[in-house]
């Protein structure tokens, strides 16, 4: 489905960063059948994923001082809003923090990067003339994002002062799993980190919908990434998979049993 606005709280743009930009552009070319559109900038490049003429999102290679600090190859979340400095002071005076920004992106919008209370990163885009993802609910597509913390009082407080999301709490096969919503439906998740995730830390995860989950994990493995959760039927929703790229960079995809 084509996308020419976001309303405030979606999320609307999905960005990788990669300590080898070269075999990532391979590996998820070949498992989205994305194209590939780079953009010169004064750091390097700045490849769009596409498909057909629509950018879906992004990734670049991580700059020397993300290296020295041992950053992790990663995915990142843009989520939408009106005025990026207004909520960028949301953040600020509910607990998180600015990392980065505001800082405007050509003609394209204005970003912050940000830090919730626990430590989770996302980005907040003011869109001009780049609404974001070009397309949604469509496979080879960001279809859901989720966050995974330990305090989710705490996060879904803060949360729901920044965006203005209303929240609902359902429960999953004995644990509590919270969605996101707008006015314009389910915008995301929310999950508590047990102590069988170890020290990893609070994160926003990337579910991008395919055709089918078992398939593409099995792709994912041939072209050199893991499988670190394999797929897994959840009831009424779909079939999905936590996969890492050669690089370790997480992300899931998941085949749903209905349209979003």
């Amino acid at each position: 489905m084509k996308v020419s606005s976001y309303q405030p709280g979606q999320p609307c743009w999905v960005e990788l960063a990669s300590n080898d930009a070269l075999s990532a552009r391979h590996f998820y070319s070949a498992l989205f059948d994305w194209g590939l559109k780079d953009m010169p900038m004064p750091e390097g490049v700045y490849t769009m994923f596409t498909l057909g003429e629509d950018d879906v999102g992004a990734m670049f290679q991580m700059p020397e001082f993300m290296a020295q600090a041992d950053t992790p190859t990663h995915w990142g979340i843009y989520f939408a809003v009106a005025d990026v400095a207004a909520s960028a002071q949301l953040v600020q005076q509910h607990g998180g923090s600015v990392v980065m920004g505001p800082h405007d992106v050509g003609d394209a919008g204005s970003m912050v990067l940000c830090q919730d209370p626990e430590g989770a990163h996302f980005s907040i885009w003011q869109a001009k003339q780049h609404v974001g993802c070009m397309r949604k609910d469509e496979n080879s597509t960001l279809c859901w994002v989720e966050l995974a913390c330990r305090d989710t009082q705490k996060a879904g407080e803060f949360y729901t002062k920044v965006f203005g999301w209303q929240s609902s709490v359902q429960d999953m096969s004995g644990f509590e799993y919270t969605e996101w919503h707008t006015s314009a439906g389910p915008q995301g998740g929310m999950m508590a980190m047990t102590e069988e995730w170890g020290d990893l830390p609070a994160h926003w995860m990337s579910y991008f919908m395919v055709e089918n989950c078992d398939a593409s994990a099995a792709k994912a493995a041939e072209l050199g990434g893991k499988v670190c959760v394999p797929p897994t039927d959840i009831a009424n929703v779909g079939r999905f998979a936590v996969l890492n790229d050669p690089q370790g960079g997480v992300f899931s995809v998941i085949t749903l049993t209905t349209p979003s």
